[in-house]
């Protein structure tokens, strides 16, 4: 299967669940927010910034040795390779630090309720 056509199937894979997801989302009137939810929501944002710190490790290995390798078969465009892969791996981080903010106000605001 072609990358192209995967990622075209995950698009509509998340369009459906888009699409069917407010058919569960109302709430009976006057009911009170879940405590289930509350835990659901600290458990979800603990595994959204596991998987998020596991692809960044991945993606930060790979940008470490795809630099390496490139000063190793170059050395005279070193600066220009370390400030592209300074550059790349402060945005890898940065989506990290976001899903650590998300996962913040998730443990200490409780936005669902609690």
């Amino acid at each position: 299967m072609s990358t192209r056509r995967s990622v075209l199937s995950m698009m509509f894979g998340f369009f459906v669940l888009g699409l069917v997801a407010p058919a569960h989302a109302q709430e009976a009137a006057g009911a009170v927010a879940d405590s289930g939810l509350v835990q659901w929501s600290i458990i979800t944002a603990g595994f959204a910034l596991a998987v998020a710190a596991f692809g960044a490790a991945l993606g930060q290995g790979r940008a470490v040795a795809a630099a390496a390798e490139a000063i190793a078969r170059n050395p005279g465009a070193a600066g220009e390779i370390r400030g592209a892969l300074i550059l790349g791996l402060v945005l890898i981080e940065s989506l990290v630090i976001y899903v650590l903010l998300v996962t913040l106000i998730l443990f200490f605001i409780k936005p669902f309720g609690g």
